[in-house]
């Protein structure tokens, strides 16, 4: 929020206007978009990670049925 301070001098004279900020508002609004940023990485970051295990669990399953029929076909042509 910004201070106002106006002087006023007799007829003639000059006016003089003094204004002051902090730019607070600024930085909050930079600290709490870069908060979103972080969180929102966090987030993507992980479901990565759970989408990445979840891939290698059904691949490994894959490979495993895949040997188990090799075994049984194997098995059938032995008969």
């Amino acid at each position: 929020m910004a201070d106002v301070e106006t002087t006023h001098v007799p007829a003639g004279g000059t006016t003089i206007v003094e204004r002051k900020s902090s730019g607070a508002g600024a930085v909050l609004i930079a600290i709490v978009l870069l908060v979103a940023v972080v969180i929102a990485g966090f987030y993507l970051f992980g479901r990565q990670g759970a989408q990445n295990s979840r891939d290698a669990a059904v691949s490994g399953a894959a490979k495993s049925v895949s040997s188990a029929a090799d075994k049984v076909g194997d098995a059938a042509d032995r008969q």
